[in-house]
């Protein structure tokens, strides 16, 4: 018999183990490809090609002038967090600027979070992925995981909004019951009374309960789609700890304060944080007049991809320099799911365009003030609170 070597046997099983690496990633992807709901077709695609076009010319025309700004916010917003945490650390000893820094904190880490990380997560502030992805990771210093929420918001948020098991956007606890058809649970009939109440911990449980769910807990949906690569968990790791020391242990370190102070700050910014990201989280989506679409027993969803969107997202009305400069243009939020890959600042004037292609092709755009998208998500907060499914007529 003739003498195998140890390298043609080695040769031999890595080829074996590359060839099963392959057959199982193939068959993955087919699973995959198998479980995701699917859209259907409706007539509307015409109307959303041609308005894809004259979004095209809007943002060739306009990008001339709106890049020094889309720059400038890249820049000006991370510095201005520097700067508020740098004077905390300075003259921190006096507690009332401590806490007030830690307001201004709060408050910038929204800022950051729509005007850049949010942009930079869907390839709009620079043309260079590198960048994109560089910036991605302000998220990572400022508490939350860059990974796993770009997975959340893109694979599943932007592809399925408000799609019961695939929109991880609104799936955020099981005390709450946003679906229609959602599990039920006793708690549930008083959640219009007790999350108000909690609201204000969403980021605190979002930073430092809600990512290791994700990474860890093999049932939640991240893991329909990927399997977290190691080093992932490695940062997960480092970058949340890294977080906690800047933010609470560097101040008690060089300032004459004590631990609760220094918790104490932190807390003023994770509230401030949760309470000014949830008016912009809670109004586009969750309230009564969006709709939770079905799949059916081919999991086929009952609209085409653009009427989903429109059905399922509304804008904000309120529109000043405010919302345009600090918010993001969080308000005109149809446009974003609609056109993903195109920086806020094009919003206003594509969001003008949207409105004459809803008139003339008959489209569901939808707009409410503020405080009556809060209000609509307050009454889905009391409609859900109980089991049966309201919409099972409609859908």
């Amino acid at each position: 018999m003739p003498v195998v070597s140890w390298r043609e046997k080695s040769e031999f099983y890595r080829l074996v183990w590359l060839w099963f690496c392959l057959f199982y990633e193939e068959k993955r992807t087919i699973m995959q490809r198998l479980d995701k709901p699917q859209y259907g077709k409706t007539g509307n695609e015409f109307a959303f090609q041609q308005l894809r076009r004259d979004v095209n010319r809007i943002v060739q025309e306009l990008t001339p002038q709106r890049r020094k700004g889309i720059i400038f916010k890249a820049i000006f917003f991370p510095a201005l967090y520097i700067s508020f945490y740098l004077i905390a650390i300075t003259f921190g000893n006096n507690l009332p600027i401590l806490y007030s820094c830690y307001f201004f904190l709060g408050l910038l880490l929204v800022f950051i979070f729509l005007n850049i990380i949010h942009d930079a997560v869907h390839g709009s502030i620079f043309q260079s992925k590198k960048l994109n992805k560089a910036y991605c990771h302000l998220f990572d210093l400022m508490g939350a995981n860059s990974y796993i929420w770009q997975i959340r918001h893109v694979k599943f948020h932007h592809n399925y909004p408000n799609v019961n098991g695939w929109d991880t956007d609104i799936e955020q606890s099981d005390l709450a019951r946003v679906f229609p058809d959602g599990g039920f649970s006793r708690i549930h009939k008083y959640q219009h009374i007790y999350l108000p109440v909690l609201y204000p911990f969403f980021l605190a449980n979002w930073l430092l309960i809600r990512d290791f769910k994700d990474f860890f807990n093999k049932k939640k949906p991240v893991h329909k789609l990927i399997r977290i690569p190691f080093i992932e968990y490695v940062k997960l790791f480092a970058f949340k700890a890294l977080f906690l020391f800047y933010l609470v242990v560097v101040p008690k370190l060089v300032l004459d304060i004590s631990w609760m102070a220094a918790l104490t700050a932190f807390l003023i910014m994770l509230f401030t944080a949760s309470i000014l990201a949830l008016l912009v989280l809670l109004s586009p989506h969750a309230n009564t007049e969006s709709e939770f679409p079905l799949a059916n027993e081919s999991n086929q969803l009952p609209h085409s991809w653009m009427m989903h969107m429109m059905l399922t997202t509304n804008d904000v009305k309120e529109d000043n320099w405010f919302t345009r400069f600090f918010m993001g243009c969080f308000n005109y939020h149809v446009v974003h799911h609609l056109f993903p890959h195109v920086h806020h600042s094009f919003y206003p004037e594509i969001t003008s365009l949207l409105k004459d292609y809803a008139q003339k092709y008959q489209l569901p755009y939808r707009q409410y003030p503020l405080l009556v998208s809060l209000k609509n998500h307050y009454r889905l907060l009391k409609q859900n609170r109980m089991p049966e499914n309201i919409f099972e007529e409609t859908m």
